[in-house]
């Protein structure tokens, strides 16, 4: 009931970036759109994809089904199916799918007058993901040094690429990425622990307000950056860090070939060392 009480307001005509009034519909409360249309044909034949990969074998187990990419021998050529061709056809599929939920997301907030950094933060996450398969695999020269489609086989070419650098944790990139999870997950910890005792005071207490909220953390750590302020913060953290780790999987490999305790090299030969 609650949503219906200012559903009027959101499900209007217009704001749609292709075909009009065409796909401009909603099935219950889920705006649709030509985008939402094309995210589930991507969705529908990338996870048929999948299905069939893994009934080519050897295993379902869902720990160990894996869709690998093609053999770097392919280079960047197309791969028959059963050699990396079901991987790269995949890739387009999720492609499509993650690309038109953020048009969708887009349209979305042109039907309600509001700014696009929805989607535009959702599409830094695409970005990562691209930086995966498209963009590192390009720079170095085949398909194959994307990352398989499975769970253990996935974490496997993680570990495996993380030694392929010796201490992968050396990475510049791969520092200010993990500085930025890290914060993000503790400024947001910060702000969510800090509603739920204001809204949930003791017993005979009046729920507290957003000025008790501030005098908190004013009081706490002499600065309150406000209830609108910690959500850009999460914003800005959370998107610099996917940012950031696109760019050290980017530059290992392509713009680094050696191991990353070496890049430090520049640091230990300062002359204030001397």
């Amino acid at each position: 009931m609650a949503m219906l009480s200012f559903e009027q307001k959101y499900r209007v005509r217009g704001g749609t970036l292709i075909g009009g009034d065409l796909f401009d519909f909603w099935v219950g409360p889920l705006y649709v759109g030509f985008f939402g249309v094309t995210t589930i044909f991507f969705s529908l034949l990338g996870t048929s994809l999948i299905l069939w990969g893994a009934a080519l074998g050897p295993t379902w187990n869902v720990w160990r089904i894996s869709i690998a990419p093609p053999d770097l021998s392919y280079g960047l050529a197309f791969a028959p199916l059963k050699a990396g061709g079901l991987w790269q056809l995949i890739t387009i599929c999720a492609l499509g799918a993650f690309v038109s939920w953020a048009l969708r997301q887009a349209e979305i907030a042109r039907k309600l007058g509001m700014g696009l950094h929805i989607p535009l933060a959702y599409s830094v996450a695409i970005f990562a993901y691209f930086s995966l398969v498209v963009v590192r695999p390009v720079l170095m020269g085949a398909w194959g040094y994307g990352f398989p489609y499975g769970i253990m086989s996935h974490l496997d070419w993680v570990s495996n690429t993380g030694y392929q650098y010796l201490h992968f944790h050396y990475n510049p990139a791969h520092m200010i990425a993990v500085s930025f999870f890290f914060t993000n997950a503790l400024a947001l910890g910060l702000h969510g622990s800090l509603v739920l005792s204001a809204a949930n005071p003791q017993k005979g207490q009046p729920v507290k307000t957003p000025e008790h909220e501030n005098v908190f953390f004013r009081d706490l750590i002499g600065y309150s950056i406000g209830t609108l302020g910690i959500h850009r913060l999460g914003l800005f953290l959370a998107l610099s860090a996917a940012l950031w780790s696109a760019v050290c999987i980017i530059i290992s490999g392509p713009f680094w070939t050696r191991g990353w305790p070496e890049w430090w090299g520049w640091w230990l030969n300062l002359p204030i060392w001397k």
